[in-house]
């Protein structure tokens, strides 16, 4: 085992989480694509989004940039908590594949930090629909941005 895998991890703060998950959801593209960060944990994300009419393109279903944007949204939270409270982190690799057509309905991305480093990432992300059917597949590369963290009041880590 390497030393990243037996390091212990400090406990998210859940009043950070809380705060994260309102700021992001008040951010404006998020607002704008009518998607909502719903969970957080080590390693794990949740995004969700109800496809309506705006998300639509010309040929009556779900515009692969809405898909596109699920994954690097969610891939991208999955990477979040592994990162030092004072580091940021971006998107600089994003590939997926379409796999169903959607129409309507509630899309739920599920995002997976496979590997986190100091300085680069690994995430999947897969997107299901209503019926629970898995309409898209992606993967992430990302890099830890540091000295850019999250400006929020609350600490990101409880302390023991």
């Amino acid at each position: 085992m390497t030393r990243e895998h037996t390091r212990v991890l400090p406990a998210p703060n859940p009043a950070f989480i809380d705060e994260l998950i309102q700021v992001v959801n008040r951010s404006p593209y998020p607002t704008h694509m009518r998607m909502q960060l719903a969970s957080i944990a080590y390693d794990h994300a949740q995004i969700v989004l109800d496809a309506d009419t705006c998300h639509l393109q010309p040929y009556g279903i779900v515009h692969g940039g809405v898909l596109a944007t699920l994954i690097d949204t969610a891939t991208f939270w999955a990477a979040f908590l592994r990162v030092d409270e004072t580091d940021g982190l971006v998107n600089i690799d994003l590939n997926l594949n379409y796999l169903e057509p959607v129409v309507t309905g509630r899309l739920v991305a599920d995002g997976r930090c496979l590997r986190a480093g100091r300085s680069l990432s690994y995430a999947e992300a897969r997107i299901t629909d209503a019926d629970g059917r898995l309409v898209a597949h992606g993967t992430s590369t990302l890099k830890v941005l540091t000295g850019n963290g999250l400006a929020l009041k609350t600490k990101k880590f409880l302390h023991v």
